[in-house]
């Protein structure tokens, strides 16, 4: 099956430009994946990590078909000139563009109660840190499936980005600058 996919996809390649060629194929791969990455990051939160490592055994078999490129070469140039994000930072950045929606209002509303700002809690409303755009990351008692929620994980996430991406003024620029900075983290 995977010889006749490469093989329709070579021939693919004869007839539509290289850059018409990467647009067609992003779309029909990578968003299909995207969608089932968010599915899964809404009812599991970030994975195990076996269930990581075969979905980016997934992207990194799309970047090797992206450039027709042998299964034992590095796959990390190949992200680099693709500017894919690798599973980790994707699910990273499916979580910190919800928990952004959040602070603008515009998360569904099963979410927005999940996630509690300082300045929400009565005892932390004085406090210097209320001001701030920090979220509360709640305690859990399970390390292996408490940490992995999402009212845990996201908090997380966002407090850990850096302020330049957390003060973005609109979403596009959010999600530039996240994609930015998530990129760097990851490769550079």
């Amino acid at each position: 099956m995977n010889e006749y996919i490469s093989k329709s996809n070579q021939n693919l390649v004869h007839y539509l430009s290289y850059q018409t060629y990467c647009v067609s194929f992003y779309h029909c791969i990578i968003s299909a994946l995207a969608k089932c990455l968010e599915a899964l990051v809404l009812t599991m939160g970030p994975m195990a990590s076996y269930l990581l490592k075969r979905l980016q055994s997934v992207i990194n078999s799309a970047a090797r078909l992206m450039f027709s490129s042998w299964r034992y070469e590095h796959i990390t140039p190949l992200l680099c000139q693709l500017h894919w994000l690798k599973a980790a930072e994707r699910i990273d950045y499916k979580l910190a563009l919800l928990v952004y929606k959040y602070r603008q209002g515009v998360a569904p509303p099963y979410l927005a109660d999940e996630l509690c700002q300082p300045a929400d809690t009565e005892a932390r409303c004085r406090l210097l840190s209320a001001s701030a755009s920090s979220l509360i990351v709640r305690r859990t008692q399970l390390s292996t499936i408490g940490d992995r929620a999402f009212p845990v994980t996201a908090p997380r996430i966002w407090n850990s980005l850096l302020q330049h991406v957390t003060s973005a003024p609109s979403l596009a620029i959010f999600r530039s600058r996240l994609k930015t900075h998530l990129f760097r983290r990851c490769f550079l």
